[in-house]
C-alpha cells in the first residue's frame, strides 16, 4: 500500500462534531496519549483514502488560538511546530458565524484549510441554507458540506486536505484583516522589528506575533521575553501605549477591538450571498428543539429531578441487566481456577497461577459486563449533549461550595456519573482559569465513584443489599458528590481562600448519538479497564500473592500439622471416626494450617499489626492488606481479597469471593458499609497522586491528598461501623 507521509490536523470548536469525524476516519486505528510534558490528550490515527494511508492528528477542541487554556496552547503549537500538511476545520453549520472565528485565526496563522461544513442537515432543519461555492469564493478556502455522524462528505474533505497539502507544502499566505487605523498603525511599527530580529518567526508569521502582544497572550510574550528581552520590552511598551489610547478614545482595549473586527469580517462574508433563508423563518421555527427541551431539562426544579432519575435508571439497568453476564463470567473464572488447579501439581507455581493470577485478576475481570454497560450509558449521555446540561444544572450548587461551574466536567469525568477516572478528571481542570478554584477542584475530584471503585461497590452491594442494589449504588454516587462539595467548602474557607469567578458555557444542541460513536467510546473505556487488569492489576496481584505466601511458618508448626493430620487418619483407620467425620476434621485442619501460613506471611503480619488501628472501622487483616494495595489501584481491593480468601481456605467446591465473604462470620452489614465509605473516600490511586503533583507542581498537594483523604475516610468509616454495629 502506498503511504502518504503528510499529517492532516483536524481542528474545531467543542461540540462541532470534530471528534465524531475523527472516529469515523480512524475507527480502531487510533493511538491515544499525552503531548510530551503536557497533560493534554493527544489522539492520532490512520485513515485510508484511495489506496493511501493518511495520518490524522485530532487537535484539542478550542474556540480560538489565544492562550487562555492549555488546549489552545497545544493546538497552535501542533500547527506551528509539528507542521501538518493541512487542516480540516470542522465547523457547526448551524452556528457558522461563531465557529468561523477559529477559522479566521487559522487563516491568520497561514494554515492551508479545508472548511468542513458539518451538521448540514441540522442547519437545513432550521431553515438555514449555506452557499458553499460562494463561501469558498469569498474566503479562498476549499469548502466541503459534511454530516459526520452519517459519514457523508468525510472522504471529500480528507481528499481535499491531502491535495491541498501537496499543493501548498503546509503553508499559505496569512490572512491580513484591517483592525482599524489605531491597531493597523501599531502593527506596522511592530512587524518590521519582529522580522528584523526573527522573533518567533520560525514558527509564526511576524504580524501574528505582533497581534499576540496586543492580545496580551502570556504564552507568546513570555517566550519572546526569554529569547529577546529588549525587543519584548519595546513591543510591550507599544502595546501599553495603544491600550491607553484606546481606553481614552473608545473605552475599549486591543483584544476586544481585534475580536470585533474579526467578527465583522465574518459577518460581511456571510451576508454577501453565503447564508440564505434564515431571515425568512418564523419565530416558532427558529426556536430549536434543543431550546424547547432545555426549558424542561434545565429548569430549576425539573432539571435536578430528571437528572437524578436518569442516574438512577442508569444504575438500575446496569445492575439488573449486567447481573446475568456478571454471574457467568465470575463462574467461568471460578471454574477456570479449579480446572487449572486440578491439572497442576501442588506447590508454589500452582498457588501462583490459581490463587494469585486467576483469583486476583479474574475477580476484577468478572465485572467487565457491568462496566461495559455503564460506559455505554455514559457514551450516550455525552454524545447526545446531555452532559453539558448536567454542568449547567449543577453550577448553582457548585458556586455555593466555592467551586467554579467549569469544575463540574472534571467531576463528571472522574466518576460523578459513575465509571470515570480521576486521572483525566484532574487533567480536565486545565480549563479553569482561577488557580484557587482549579486547586480546590483537583483535590476533590478523587472522591467521585471512578470505574476502579465500582467493582468494590458492586461486590459489597450484591452481598449486603441484594434487594436494593440500584438504590444503594445511586446513594454511593451521591455520597461522593456530597463529600467532595463539603471538602471543597472547607478548603475554600481555609487553605484556598479566594474570590469566585463567573461561569459561562455553550450548550450544544441535542443530537441522536451515532451507533459507531457510542461503540467506539464504550470499547475504548472498556478496553482500558481490561488492559489495566491484564497489566497493572496482574503485576500487583503477583506481588500481593508473594507477600501472602512468604515466609513459610516455622518448621515446628509444619511438623505439628503433619502430626495432627496423621492422628486423624489413624483414628479413621481404627474406626474411631467415620469417613465423613475424618474428612470434615481434615478440611478444618487444613484451613487452620492455611490461616497460619497467611498470618505468618509478610502481608499477614502487616495486616494483623494494623488491626489495632482499623478494628474500630470493622476491618480485619485481609481488608487492611486489600486497602493498602488499593492505593496502587482501587481494583486491587477486589483482587487482594480474592487472593486472600483463595489462599486461606480449602474446599471441594469452587467458592466465589462473594460466597466466601458471606460465609465469614467477621463480615456484617456494618463492615460492608464501612468498607464502601472508606473505599469511596480514601487516598487516590498512585497514578492520580502523581498527576496531582504534576498539575499543581507541588509535592505538598500530593501528600495532602494522600493523608487528608486517608484521615477523612477513616473517621467516617469508623462512624458508619459504630452506628450500624
Amino acid at each position: 500500500m502506498q503511504k502518504d507521509f503528510s499529517n492532516i490536523a483536524i481542528a474545531g470548536n467543542p461540540n462541532s462534531g470534530k471528534t465524531t469525524a475523527f472516529n469515523r476516519y480512524t475507527g480502531a486505528r487510533q493511538h491515544v496519549g499525552n503531548y510530551p510534558g503536557i497533560t493534554v490528550e493527544k489522539k492520532e490515527g490512520i485513515a485510508h483514502l484511495d489506496g493511501i494511508e493518511v495520518t490524522l492528528v485530532d487537535l484539542p477542541g478550542t474556540y480560538s488560538l489565544t492562550a487562555y487554556s492549555m488546549e489552545e496552547v497545544v493546538a497552535r503549537r501542533v500547527l506551528s511546530e509539528e507542521h501538518p500538511g493541512a487542516v480540516i476545520d470542522v465547523v457547526n453549520s448551524g452556528v457558522l458565524e461563531r465557529n468561523l472565528y477559529l477559522s479566521v485565526q487559522l487563516m491568520e496563522l497561514g494554515m492551508p484549510i479545508v472548511l468542513a461544513l458539518n451538521m448540514m442537515d441540522e442547519a437545513k432543519s432550521k431553515g438555514v441554507h449555506i452557499n458553499t461555492e460562494r463561501l469558498a469564493e469569498l474566503t479562498g478556502l476549499k469548502c466541503v458540506p459534511m454530516i459526520a455522524r452519517k459519514g457523508e462528505g468525510l472522504d471529500d474533505a480528507l481528499r481535499a486536505a491531502v491535495e491541498l497539502a501537496k499543493e501548498t507544502g503546509g503553508r499559505v499566505a496569512p490572512l491580513e484583516i484591517s483592525y482599524g487605523t489605531d491597531i493597523d498603525l501599531c502593527l506596522k511599527e511592530m512587524v518590521p522589528l519582529i522580522e528584523e530580529a526573527q522573533l518567533l518567526t520560525k514558527y509564526y508569521p511576524a504580524r501574528w506575533v505582533a497581534m499576540k502582544f496586543l492580545e496580551r497572550d502570556e504564552e507568546i510574550t513570555d517566550r519572546a521575553a526569554k529569547l529577546n528581552p529588549e525587543l519584548a520590552a519595546k513591543l510591550q511598551a507599544k502595546t501599553e501605549t495603544l491600550t491607553s489610547h484606546l481606553q481614552k478614545t473608545a473605552k475599549t482595549y486591543p483584544e476586544a477591538l481585534i475580536a470585533d473586527y474579526r467578527y465583522g469580517w465574518i459577518s460581511s462574508i456571510l451576508k454577501n450571498g453565503v447564508m440564505k433563508g434564515a431571515d425568512d423563518i418564523s419565530h416558532e421555527d427558529r426556536v430549536a428543539f434543543s431550546d424547547k427541551a432545555d426549558r424542561i431539562l434545565t429548569d430549576v426544579v425539573m432539571g435536578p429531578v430528571i437528572l437524578f432519575t436518569v442516574l438512577y435508571l442508569m444504575y438500575y439497568v446496569t445492575i439488573e441487566v449486567g447481573a446475568i453476564p456478571n454471574e457467568w463470567l465470575s463462574g467461568f473464572f471460578d471454574w477456570l481456577g479449579g480446572t487449572v488447579g486440578d491439572l497442576m501439581g501442588d506447590g508454589p507455581l500452582k498457588s501462583l497461577v490459581t490463587d494469585g493470577v486467576i483469583a486476583g485478576v479474574g475477580g476484577v475481570l468478572g465485572f467487565v459486563p457491568l462496566i461495559m454497560i455503564m460506559f455505554l450509558f455514559i457514551a450516550v449521555l455525552e454524545d447526545s449533549g446531555y452532559m453539558a446540561r448536567v454542568a449547567y444544572i449543577m453550577d448553582r450548587v457548585f458556586r455555593f461550595f466555592g467551586l467554579h461551574g467549569a469544575s463540574i466536567m472534571p467531576f463528571i469525568i472522574s466518576g460523578g456519573i459513575a465509571g470515570g477516572c480521576a486521572v483525566p478528571g484532574v487533567m480536565a481542570t486545565r480549563t479553569l482559569r482561577s488557580p484557587k478554584e482549579r486547586l480546590a477542584t483537583i483535590l476533590t475530584v478523587p472522591f467521585m465513584t471512578c470505574g476502579a471503585k465500582i467493582p468494590v461497590f458492586l461486590l459489597l452491594v450484591n452481598i449486603f443489599f441484594e434487594h436494593n442494589r440500584p438504590l444503594i449504588m445511586f446513594c454511593i454516587t451521591l455520597a461522593g458528590w456530597a463529600a467532595a462539595l463539603l471538602v471543597a467548602r472547607l478548603l475554600r474557607s481555609t487553605l484556598i481562600r479566594g474570590v469566585p469567578t463567573p461561569f459561562v458555557m455553550e450548550l450544544p444542541p441535542y443530537r441522536y448519538p451515532t451507533f459507531s460513536g457510542v461503540v467506539i467510546h464504550t470499547w475504548e473505556r472498556t478496553w482500558q479497564y481490561i488492559k489495566k487488569a491484564g497489566t497493572v492489576i496482574l503485576a500487583i496481584s503477583i506481588l500481593i500473592w508473594a507477600a501472602m505466601t512468604f515466609p513459610s511458618p516455622p518448621a515446628e508448626v509444619e511438623e505439628q500439622f503433619e502430626v495432627n493430620k496423621a492422628a486423624i487418619e489413624e483414628r479413621q483407620a481404627t474406626g474411631a471416626l467415620t469417613e465423613e467425620e475424618a474428612e470434615e476434621q481434615l478440611t478444618e485442619l487444613e484451613n487452620s494450617d492455611l490461616q497460619q501460613h497467611l498470618l505468618n506471611s509478610f502481608a499477614g503480619r502487616l495486616g494483623t499489626a494494623m488491626e489495632t488501628i482499623t478494628s474500630p472501622a470493622g476491618f480485619d487483616w485481609r481488608t487492611n492488606i486489600a486497602l493498602i494495595g488499593g492505593i496502587a489501584a482501587k481494583e486491587v481491593v477486589i483482587s487482594t481479597l480474592g487472593t486472600a480468601y483463595s489462599l486461606g481456605s480449602i474446599d471441594e467446591e469452587d467458592v466465589s469471593l462473594a460466597d466466601s465473604i458471606r460465609n465469614d462470620p467477621h463480615w456484617s452489614l456494618a463492615t460492608g458499609v464501612a468498607l464502601m465509605v472508606f473505599t469511596l473516600l480514601y487516598s487516590p490511586c498512585f497514578v492520580t497522586l502523581m498527576v496531582i503533583k504534576q498539575e499543581t507542581a507541588k509535592w505538598r498537594w500530593l501528600f495532602f491528598s494522600l493523608f487528608f483523604n486517608l484521615a477523612f475516610a477513616y473517621v467516617l468509616s469508623v462512624i458508619a461501623f459504630q452506628l450500624l454495629k
